[in-house]
């Protein structure tokens, strides 16, 4: 009698204790759903404002026109720490692989991304800051109405944006269908 009681306690216990894992990783999956559609609305805006600075300079240049150029400066409030968190909340514990694993792909994009802009950004600070006052023949050659040598990557680094926003957007949309699939289990 003793022993069916002891068993039903903890029976009891364990079950409690699933019912509560259940709701916890209910509550990271919605939070990661909703910063997900969040973030995949943000770097569609985003994409297309930068695909159309980007479209216009090349269209400029191309026309022989000889676009300004204006510094880079892009900051973001992305933290690592923020997903490292939700994980050690519970979230590597009770978030499936295939979930994880997508979570990590779009951390890998979204720090890849932005050491390419940083990188960008450091040219810019040194290249194209300094120099805005300066008249236009000092980024192109007049007679060419080409970029200077030093500055000839300035479209491409324009278009890298363009391409992280793209990306971006991409691995959180398949982060948001595992995690959808996931919540549906």
């Amino acid at each position: 009698m003793v022993f069916v009681g002891v068993y039903a306690a903890f029976s009891l216990n364990s079950y409690q204790q699933h019912q509560q894992e259940e709701k916890r990783r209910d509550q990271i999956l919605a939070s990661l759903e909703e910063q997900l559609k969040e973030g995949i609305d943000s770097a569609k805006t985003e994409g297309a404002k930068q695909g159309k600075i980007v479209s216009e300079f090349r269209r400029a240049l191309d026309a022989g026109e000889m676009p300004p150029l204006h510094a880079f400066a892009f900051a973001s409030d992305y933290s690592a720490t923020d997903i490292a968190t939700l994980l050690q909340s519970g979230g590597i514990e009770l978030l499936d692989v295939k979930t994880l694993t997508s979570l990590r792909e779009l951390e890998s994009v979204i720090r890849g991304g932005l050491s390419r802009m940083s990188h960008y950004e450091k040219l810019s600070d040194a290249l194209i800051a300094p120099n805005l006052d300066a008249d236009i023949s000092f980024f192109y050659d007049p007679v060419t109405k080409k970029l200077r040598k030093r500055f000839e990557k300035y479209p491409d680094a324009l278009q890298v944006v363009v391409d992280f926003f793209h990306d971006l957007e991409k691995a959180q949309t398949e982060l948001l269908k595992q995690v959808q699939a996931e919540r549906q289990r």
